[in-house]
């Protein structure tokens, strides 16, 4: 693993980074249920573990980190150097856009949204597809 930490400090460093509960999925979820929508979390028999599902309208939502899923990579690729920080982000891209394949063949609608929107405009929230 080409990386600037050890391999110890590397483990440290990413066992605290949180796969459920990020600071931006509450935001959205108490959005959601101030506007009456019910839902339910993390429906891991579900591709790619989506942080809210509305069963009956087969709808989905991710609350997705810019910088984990790649919004707009190209602008800022350049600041990951070593090929390991590359490589994992571009899994992350390969395996978000296998999990919206099968979902979609699956009949369900997947919305996107991006950490960059929650922050400029929370309560206006629109996600994109």
């Amino acid at each position: 693993m080409a990386d600037n930490m050890a391999r110890e400090e590397r483990s440290r460093t990413m066992s605290r980074i949180r796969k459920t509960d990020t600071k931006l999925e509450p935001i959205v979820r108490r959005l959601t249920f101030s506007r009456g929508l019910r839902y339910r979390k993390y429906d891991s028999g579900l591709p790619g573990t989506p942080g809210l599902v509305f069963a009956e309208p087969k709808v989905e939502v991710f609350v997705d980190g810019d910088s984990w899923h790649s919004w707009r990579s190209d602008e800022w690729e350049h600041k990951f150097s070593s090929k390991f920080w590359k490589e994992k982000i571009a899994r992350n891209r390969r395996r978000d856009g296998e999990n919206l394949r099968q979902l979609e063949e699956d009949g369900w609608t997947v919305i996107r949204i991006w950490e960059r929107e929650i922050g400029e405009d929370a309560e206006g929230l629109r996600g994109s597809h």
